[in-house]
């Protein structure tokens, strides 16, 4: 019983992901591709009029902020930011943000160089793909 034992331990901790790597892959421009609600139903998300703009330093802080983008690089920002916490807690990486109004936590699933998962509260599950900017020639 004790061999079996250990092995279930050993399954457990190998099969258990470490998201500290999804940490490098946060901060940049994200726009949001598809949001997947708790009743099944999904939305695309073909055009976006704003972005999010996630900061973090290395004491995992920072914060999201929406922006407008605008040609060759250029955003337009508002004057608001939500304040964010980056913490691993029980194998899931979450992100807790504040701002004066409210405050609400978002558990990342996954992220990449070009993907970025997260679940709310809800249980909605929000997917990001990396902001590609728009370059015109200008002469």
């Amino acid at each position: 019983m004790r061999k079996y034992s250990l092995i279930l331990l050993i399954l457990i901790f190998s099969c258990s992901k470490n998201p500290e790597p999804y940490i490098e892959h946060l901060n940049g421009y994200w726009e949001i591709e598809e949001v997947s609600l708790e009743n099944g139903t999904k939305k695309q998300y073909q055009f976006n009029e704003t972005i999010d703009y996630i900061s973090i330093n290395d004491s995992l802080q920072g914060f999201r902020k929406k922006l407008k983008p605008g040609i060759n690089d250029t955003y337009f920002a508002s004057g608001d930011a939500e304040k964010l916490i980056v913490k691993i807690e029980n194998d899931s990486l979450n992100l807790y943000y504040r701002t004066p109004y409210a405050k609400w936590k978002e558990t990342v699933l996954e992220a990449s160089e070009t993907h970025l998962k997260v679940s709310n509260s809800d249980n909605n599950i929000y997917l990001y793909k990396r902001y590609t900017p728009i370059h015109l020639d200008v002469e």
